[in-house]
Formats: structure tokens, C-alpha cells, sequence
């Protein structure tokens, strides 16, 4: 069952990619590099800087990806392995890819700026300044959900090595990125160097760990953060994302052997239940609420805060833009595929090993189960994925390798993804700050220059997004995370079908229509049944975080419906 899903899952993005992907690039925005790129024409050497489409896909995918395709699909799990499955597949073909590539794309032509700024150019400003603040509620949710995620990974059982691989890597990427750009060494002899440093940086982990407690992690991020976001681009946050990529790589190689000769039936149910305990301990339906689990692995809506954020900037040419911003959305599914199945099939004794008894595992009541570990669930199914994989990386002639590296690298996966999209968000929190300030450049110069500087722009989101993330309860973090991120999918696709009927005059606008306007009936009434059930309970266990939530909640659904009724009045789906 582990070689035919992960078969099917290959097969299925690899012919749409080619197919359904390419029709899309030569029909609905044709694409052509006789367009300049801004990263070119608007070079300024600290964020328009063209990157070759080898580095960019690194910096792009570990930017989107961050710890979502793997945390989501895993917590989902509490459904069966079938649900999930369907929801990443489906959900990446007809929407996540879709709406990844036209953000991308419409950004390039708006000369790298925010969706939010087409979706105010295209609907009127109201929209623009609705979308904005939609915006930066998820940006400092997303940094309180994935610090959250990385500090509880890195306190975990094998915590103290992925973080200290963690920290040689990143010292690893400064190294890099001075052979690349400084000293200008060959590229080839540069990523070969880069790579036995990477190496490296894994296999010193388990050597040399490091342990501290959860919130001086927090401490290290807060900071960290700041930095990463106002330093140039092309200082850390290419090379270490270019190293990602072949992070990336390796683990999904191994990770699709490992599948294909586990010759391992499915332990998880195809289906358990359609309400099991979930978010904020309340019983959580599969409908509405999957697009608040399941986030990035299948459509996120932080994807087109990338791709019109950073990667617009750095595109070097047009024709890249269908590799990265469609094949990345693509390769991310196909990761949270590869979490599925090393789950479903390697799920109960993943749980053994991290101290559930027998009789909690009772195959009959998996979603019970599931919900109850805490080992699992509170660390976001982080420590489950590690565990699981590494099982079923070690249950064939891959076994070789010792375990204690193979869940380095699979702590790895989620320490660096995430923690990429901890400062990438950061930084796109700025960009967000500067554009939402500008009616101050003229009234209140001061207030205009203060809040734009990149570096207090930077300290901003983050400090909020910390504390956030420091105050516990995951699982409403997660969910509020979620929320947020697939409204903001809905609400940019409808702004690429806007783009695509009003700017390119495409009759093809239809392929953003339909799926945005499913995705947002969905994450509506997901919206508010998370209001309504899940956010009292949270309220009454930490008043001053989860009021702090649920105002941002209720001002996400008011602010959805002000962009949907603006959305439908400029009939921006329609061809002029």
C-alpha cells in the first residue's frame, strides 16, 4: 500500500505538471522572457536582486512550505489516512498550484508588488486596505504557530541535535553565501562545497546537541528573526534556502524509497471518524474544519504573500516562474503525500516509541487515540512524522543508515522549513507595514519614516508573533493559523481571477473562479464555527492570548466579508 500511493501520488503531479501547468503558462498568462524582469529593472541590492531559478526554487519552496505540509497532514491523521490524502491531492491540483503560480505571476507584472496591491489596483482601495490587515493578522499568526512548532520540536526527544544541525547549517549558509557573492567562486565548485557542509551540519548534531529550555529558544527566534528579515537577501536567506533545497531533496528521495519498498499495508483506518476530538478539545468536524488543519500541504494562501512578497523580486526571467511558483506547490504536496503514507503506514509503532500503551491504540478508536497523545498532538504531530519516518526508512535496505541521523533529517525537514518561513514572514511583515503606512508619507512624514525603517518594520510582527506562540495551546494557534491562511488563499485567487479577466483579458479566468469561490463558502463557515466552539474554551483557559485570537478572528471574518462584497461589485471576474 506505501509503494502504490506514493506511485500514484509521483505519476499524478508529474502529468499535470506537464499538462494542466503548461496550459496555464502559455494560455492564461503567457509567460515570455521578452517581459524584463523586475528583479533586473528595479535592482536595488538589498530586495530586487535576480537569483538563478536553481537558488530561487530553494528560497521559494522552503519559504512556503515551512513546517505546514508536514504538521497539517499529520495532525489530520485523527480522520484516517483517506480524507487527508484526498484534501492535499485535490486540493493542489484545482487551487494550492493555481493560485500559487497566478500570484506569482500577476506580482511580476505589477513590478513585485504585494497581492494585496493588485487586489487594490483591480477591486478599488477599500479592498486593498481590507486585504492588507487580513494580511498581517496571518503574518504574526504564522509566526506564533511555527515558533511554537520549531521550540517544541527542538525540546523534543531528539530536540538538542536537530537544533544544534540546525544552527551548523545556518553558519553553513553564511559560508555560502560569501563563496557565491562575495568571493564569486564557481557555482558548481561552490554548491559542491555547500552541500559537504550541509553534511556536515547534520552529522555534527547528534555529536555536538544543544539543549535549552523552550523559551530561551523563543529568545533566540525573536531575534533571530529581526535580523534575517532586514539583512540583503542574498546574505543568508538565498544560500541557506538554496541548501534547503538540497535538504529537501534527499529527504524526499529517501522518503520515496523508503515508501516503495517498505511493502507496508496501512496500520491508520482509511476513515475513522468524521468528528474526532481536535481543536481546542472540541470535537471537530472534517467539514468545515479541514482547511484549518491542513493548511500549506494542500493550498495556502502564505504562498502568494511569497511569491508576490520575495520571490516576485528575485524571478530572473518569466518562463522561471511555472517551475517555482506551480512545481514548488506541487513538490510540497508531494511531501505531505510522503507524511501520509509513512504515517499510515508506520503510525501505531511511531506511537509506541513515544510512550502510548496498547491499550491506546486500540485500532478500533485510532481517532481517539490520536487526539490523546500528547507526545503527538501538542508537539503538532511534529515528533510523530520524525518517529514514523525513520521507522519506515529503517524497515528497509535503506536501514543502514543509523536512525539516529535519519531523524536529524527528518527533524531537519520541519526545524529548517519552518524556520525559514519564521523570518520570511517577518520580512513580508515589513513589506506589509511599509505599504500600509504609505498614506503617512505625506500627512505625518515621521511617523511614515519610523515605521518604515526595516528594522523597528521587522521588530514589530515579531514581537507580537513571539509572545504569541510563547503563551501555549498549539492547537488554537494552529487553527487560527489555519483560518486565517486559507481565507487569504481564497481572497488571492479570486484576486488572480481578477487579474487574469481585467489585466490579461483571458477568458480563462473561470480556473480561479470556481475553486476560490469553494475554498471560501469553506473557510467562512470554518471561520466561524472556530469562533463559536472552539475559541470560548481557549478564552477560559489563557484569557489574554486567546482574546488576543479571537479578536483577530472575528475581525478576519468581518474584513472577509467587506473583500467578498467588493469582489462581486467590481465584477472583477469578468473580461471588460
Amino acid at each position: 500500500m506505501t509503494a502504490l500511493i506514493i506511485i500514484i501520488g509521483f505519476l499524478l503531479y508529474l502529468i499535470l505538471y506537464f499538462v494542466y501547468g503548461k496550459k496555464i503558462e502559455r494560455d492564461v498568462v503567457m509567460a515570455s522572457d521578452s517581459n524584463e524582469a523586475p528583479s533586473k529593472r528595479l535592482y536595488d541590492g538589498v530586495d530586487y536582486i535576480a537569483a538563478r531559478k536553481e537558488v530561487l526554487f530553494g528560497h521559494h519552496f522552503a519559504s512556503i512550505a515551512g513546517a505546514a505540509p508536514i504538521i497539517g497532514p499529520a495532525i489530520a491523521m485523527c480522520w484516517g489516512w483517506l480524507p487527508g490524502l484526498l484534501w492535499v491531492w485535490f486540493g493542489n491540483i484545482f487551487i494550492g498550484a493555481v493560485h500559487d503560480y497566478l500570484a506569482l505571476m500577476a506580482s511580476v507584472r505589477y513590478d513585485g508588488k504585494s497581492i494585496q496591491f493588485v487586489a487594490k489596483d483591480i477591486m478599488g482601495n477599500r479592498t486593498g486596505v481590507a486585504f492588507y490587515w487580513i494580511v498581517f493578522f496571518l503574518l504574526i499568526l504564522v509566526v506564533a504557530a511555527f515558533a511554537a512548532v520549531v521550540a517544541g520540536l527542538y525540546v523534543g526527544p531528539d530536540g538538542g541535535a536537530i537544533g544544534a544541525s540546525y544552527v551548523y547549517k545556518i553558519i553553513a549558509a553564511l559560508i555560502l553565501g560569501v563563496l557565491l557573492y562575495r568571493v564569486k567562486m564557481n557555482f558548481v565548485v561552490a554548491t559542491t562545497l555547500g552541500i559537504i557542509m550541509l553534511f556536515f551540519a547534520l552529522a555534527l548534531g547528534p555529536v555536538f546537541p544543544i539543549t535549552l529550555s523552550k523559551i530561551t529558544w523563543m529568545w533566540i527566534f525573536f531575534f533571530y528573526i529581526i535580523i534575517a528579515a532586514a539583512i540583503p537577501v542574498n546574505v543568508l536567506l538565498q544560500p541557506r534556502d538554496y541548501l534547503n533545497s538540497f535538504l529537501l531533496y534527499f529527504g524526499l528521495i529517501l522518503g520515496f524509497l523508503g515508501a516503495i519498498f517498505a511493502f507496508r499495508g496501512f496500520e491508520v483506518p482509511v476513515v475513522s471518524t468524521f468528528s474526532p476530538i481536535l481543536l481546542g478539545g472540541k470535537a471537530t468536524p472534517f467539514w468545515p474544519a479541514i482547511p484549518l488543519v491542513i493548511a500549506c500541504g494542500s493550498l495556502s494562501g502564505f504562498h502568494s504573500l511569497v511569491a508576490s512578497g520575495t520571490t516576485s523580486k528575485q524571478l530572473a526571467k518569466e518562463t522561471d516562474a511555472l517551475a517555482i511558483g506551480y512545481g514548488a506547490m506541487f513538490t510540497e504536496g508531494f511531501l505531505s503525500t510522503i507524511v501520509i503514507v509513512s504515517i499510515a503506514g508506520f503510525g501505531y509503532a511511531a506511537l509506541k516509541n513515544l510512550g502510548v500503551t496498547e491499550e491506546a491504540l486500540n485500532p478500533g478508536n485510532w481517532g481517539v487515540a490520536f487526539t490523546k497523545v500528547s507526545a503527538s498532538v501538542k508537539m503538532g504531530g511534529a515528533n510523530l512524522f520524525v518517529q514514523s519516518y525513520s521507522d519506515m526508512i529503517n524497515s528497509t535496505w535503506l536501514g543502514f543508515i543509523p536512525v539516529k541521523y535519519v531523524k536529524v533529517l527528518a527533524g531537519m525537514w520541519v526545524a529548517s522549513f519552518a524556520m525559514t518561513t519564521l523570518d520570511t514572514t517577518n520580512r513580508l511583515a515589513r513589506y506589509c507595514i511599509s505599504e500600509m503606512a504609505l498614506p503617512l508619507k505625506e500627512r505625518a512624514t515621521g511617523a511614515y519614516n519610523f515605521l518604515t525603517n526595516r528594522w523597528i518594520a521587522s521588530i514589530i510582527p515579531a514581537a507580537i508573533g513571539i509572545y504569541l506562540g510563547a503563551s501555549g495551546n498549539f492547537l488554537i494557534l494552529w487553527g487560527s493559523f489555519g483560518a486565517a491562511n486559507q481565507l487569504i488563499a481564497a481572497i488571492a485567487l479570486m484576486t488572480g481571477a481578477g487579474f487574469v479577466a481585467k489585466k490579461m483579458r483571458s477568458k480563462f479566468a473561470s480556473v480561479a473562479v470556481i475553486p476560490a469561490w469553494f475554498l471560501w463558502i469553506t473557510v467562512t463557515c470554518g471561520i466561524a464555527w472556530f469562533i463559536m466552539v472552539v475559541q470560548p474554551g481557549a478564552i477560559a483557559a489563557k484569557p489574554v492570548p486567546g482574546w488576543t485570537v479571537m479578536i483577530i478572528s472575528i475581525v478576519l471574518l468581518v474584513l472577509n466579508f467587506v473583500f467578498i462584497y467588493d469582489f462581486i461589485k467590481s465584477k472583477a471576474y469578468k473580461v471588460d
